[in-house]
């Protein structure tokens, strides 16, 4: 769990920094409504899923990451715990907060795994 500052991300969910969790696709299931649920593939590795409804932002699949990011307002009973801030080098809110903040992504999902200072 954390925050990405990224302007995709910063333009996808309507906000200054989008809260995200990232899920394993085998952890990830729909309770409910998955007729209504429309995608839109930004780019090889961000296919953004919504629903065709009401239009509310639900989750983003990484297809070479293997993941599942799914926004953090989405799941109202989980208890949002975030543990780093990425792309922190595109902030447009600066956040004092103590966490670990990357200039992009960590070297193993093929970022520079540089660290930005408060």
């Amino acid at each position: 769990m954390g925050y990405c500052h990224c302007s995709s991300c910063r333009s996808w969910s309507g906000g200054p920094v989008n809260g995200f969790t990232l899920w394993k696709p085998e952890a990830v299931r729909i309770q409910s409504g998955y007729d209504s649920i429309a995608t839109f593939e930004k780019s090889a590795n961000s296919v953004r899923q919504y629903c065709s409804k009401c239009g509310g932002h639900l989750m983003t699949y990484h297809p070479q990451l293997r993941l599942i990011g799914v926004f953090s307002g989405t799941m109202p009973t989980l208890e949002f715990t975030p543990a780093i801030h990425v792309n922190y080098s595109e902030r447009v809110l600066p956040m004092r907060d103590g966490l670990p903040k990357l200039k992009d992504f960590p070297l193993e999902l093929g970022g520079s795994g540089e660290f930005i200072t408060e």
